[in-house]
């Protein structure tokens, strides 16, 4: 067994409740589930085509705010990004267009156009994503590969803070999240994750950060 994120084979466990084990690698301190233990992919989209997410809930927008609003603020004008996992409700585009930016939506269940996946973007923006990836150390590198020099990317996810928090923590109860990441975590993937470019690491809120090439 090694990391997903960064291969390291020093990993020990962490955690067990009635549903998984969750295991934490030594060096970039993931918090992750074995693929043994993962939902199927018909179990897995049986949970997303239950999301009733869209452009018009005022609730669903204040949520995503607490990205989109620190983003803007920190792009250009003419700033053109993607939003990866946009989900079956794309709403991030919609409101991005609001304030002048364009925005392509990419899902791999539902709006997967692989060509996307070949451009480059000013921005990215990854909202309740990457808890989910299979293979965060490849996918991360991608997205990263994707944005141009000095490009963001945008992170909603909520953090693990410590083994007692993360044994009370209702968000690894969804089953769809098998990554769970921390500061430290954050720290490696800027500093040792993408080689091709210095990352520089914000963390706005308590689920909120932005990764800059510098």
């Amino acid at each position: 067994m090694t990391c997903p994120l960064c291969h390291e084979q020093s990993i020990h466990f962490y955690h067990q409740d009635n549903q998984r084990n969750y295991w934490q690698c030594g060096r970039c301190e993931l918090v992750f589930v074995k693929p043994q233990e993962w939902l199927s992919f018909e179990q897995e989209k049986a949970i997303y085509d239950l999301h009733q997410n869209d452009a018009d809930d005022l609730g669903y927008r204040r949520f995503l705010n607490k990205l989109v609003e620190p983003l803007a603020q920190r792009l250009a004008p003419d700033a053109e990004g993607l939003d990866f996992g946009c989900g079956p409700g794309p709403t991030l585009s919609t409101m991005f267009a609001e304030l002048g930016f364009i925005v392509e939506d990419y899902d791999p269940l539902y709006f997967d156009k692989p060509e996307l996946l070949q451009q480059q973007y000013d921005f990215i923006c990854a909202t309740e994503v990457i808890e989910h990836l299979h293979d965060p150390h490849n996918q991360l590198n991608l997205l990263l590969k994707m944005l141009k020099p000095k490009g963001k990317l945008g992170i909603m996810t909520k953090r693990v803070i410590d083994q007692q928090a993360f044994a009370r923590w209702h968000y690894k109860n969804d089953m769809t999240h098998i990554a769970f990441y921390s500061k430290t975590t954050f720290e490696y993937i800027c500093k040792h994750l993408y080689k091709d470019a210095e990352l520089k690491l914000e963390i706005i809120n308590s689920d909120t950060l932005i990764l800059s090439k510098k």
